[in-house]
């Protein structure tokens, strides 16, 4: 198995670039520097009302970091609506070192004691490089970046990096960015600093 070093990755995700794999099985990387960029702006994400009622319901129970090897690993499975998934081994394992360090996150949805979905992505300065989500139980994943966006906004963080926009992300407040204005607003983020454990965490 190939490796990648944190210092790697996170010099990477710095200069605006990304690691992905062609397929699952595949062990290599290649670099991505989209011509543009998706983000969610963190002061005009939007909650429909749908899923607020949902969150309000207290279905599930929100954790940070409780099993972010398995959040990592239900990312990287193929389901009947992905037939092929960019995460191999190779950047699980990068990805482990980092959550190690403090620069990787997961937040999961948890219904009793069933892991149902969640996220996961890089932390580096005031950027939140959001990587992929999963769900098992309906809006789990959507639920879990809810809980994303209160924790940046709650701990200073400026920029919320989606790599690509797609349609299911539009209906938060997702846009996209040229590459030029993707790297004035990361350089903006680097330079400033942010918590992923603010102190009113217990409250979002």
């Amino acid at each position: 198995m190939k490796t990648l070093s944190t210092k790697l990755v996170l010099k990477a995700y710095m200069s605006g670039i990304f690691p992905m794999a062609k397929n699952r099985e595949d062990p290599s990387v290649f670099w991505m520097d989209p011509e543009y960029r998706g983000i969610i702006p963190l002061d005009s994400f939007h909650c429909s009302r749908r899923l607020t009622r949902k969150i309000r319901s207290g279905r599930f129970r929100i954790c940070v970091n409780k099993s972010f090897g398995k959040v990592i690993r239900k990312c990287a499975e193929r389901t009947v609506h992905r037939n092929e998934t960019w995460i191999n081994e190779t950047i699980i394992t990068a990805f482990e070192e980092l959550h190690k360090i403090g620069n990787a996150h997961s937040v999961e949805c948890w219904h009793a004691d069933k892991l149902v979905g969640g996220l996961y992505g890089a932390s580096i300065g005031a950027a939140f490089f959001g990587e992929s989500m999963f769900s098992i139980e309906s809006d789990a994943s959507k639920i879990a970046l809810v809980h994303l966006v209160k924790r940046l906004r709650a701990g200073a963080y400026t920029l919320l990096d989606t790599q690509f926009l797609t349609e299911h992300l539009a209906t938060f407040g997702g846009i996209e960015l040229a590459r030029h204005q993707y790297y004035n607003r990361l350089e903006f983020a680097l330079k400033r600093q942010a918590t992923f454990y603010p102190r009113n965490s217990e409250l979002l």
